[in-house]
């Protein structure tokens, strides 16, 4: 249950947020490819760190903000109308702004150049479809998880997105938010620029579906549907 916070420490809320999760995904990346020559191992490294840390953001910042750290997230809220358009253009905003100062401190961290560009490659229909499927699953997660166990879902989301690095064939973005902040910085996790149109399509249009097809699945029959 969201409390009544103003609109500013929400947006803090989710600016601290995407920013620590975004740390965590750059972070890991850069400390499980220069402990491991193993890709495998180095994927796992990555894996469960970000699983952890949405566990743990979501518990945090769910009561101020509802702890979305999503753009996709925030736009599929914003069609079932459960947030306004402008506060939803303000999430993202924040969001976003999070994001890059994640990647940032990662990298200074690590010791690395502040400002980098991504050369990794990560295009294709394949790639696009595989981030359709990882967003839908997230959304359909958090919107069956607050319907049914609302209690549990900073846990049902750190264990989706865990599952999801692998069962995908783009490790599972999943946010757009995140995927920008990846496209600036050239470590394990990142994307180049250029291939980040078909991954933000991909996602919006992914809890786009989610939230329709959701809204149909949990509709109980007394409600004459």
């Amino acid at each position: 249950m969201i409390m009544q916070f103003s609109l500013s420490r929400r947006l803090a809320a989710e600016a601290l947020g995407t920013g620590f999760l975004v740390c965590t995904v750059v972070g890991s990346g850069i400390m499980a490819d220069r402990l491991s020559d193993d890709t495998a191992v180095s994927l796992l490294g990555n894996t469960i760190p970000t699983g952890a840390i949405l566990v743990v953001l979501i518990t945090m910042f769910g009561p101020i903000s509802g702890a979305h750290f999503n753009p996709a997230v925030t736009i599929g809220f914003a069609l079932k109308r459960a947030i306004a358009p402008a506060c939803a253009g303000a999430y993202i905003a924040a969001q976003i702004c999070g994001g890059l100062a994640g990647t940032w401190a990662a990298h200074a961290m690590f010791e690395l150049d502040i400002v980098q560009v991504s050369t990794t490659v990560r295009a294709g229909g394949a790639q696009w479809f595989a981030e359709w499927v990882a967003t839908f699953g997230l959304m359909a997660t958090i919107l069956a998880g607050l319907k049914f166990r609302a209690e549990a879902v900073p846990w049902l989301v750190g264990l989706y997105i865990t599952a999801a690095y692998w069962f995908t064939a783009s490790t599972s973005f999943a946010n757009p938010a995140v995927a920008i902040s990846r496209a600036l910085t050239d470590t394990f996790s990142g994307i180049r620029p250029i291939d980040l149109p078909g991954f933000v399509m991909a996602e919006c249009l992914g809890a786009a579906c989610a939230v329709a097809v959701l809204a149909w699945l949990l509709r109980h029959e007394q409600d004459g549907t």
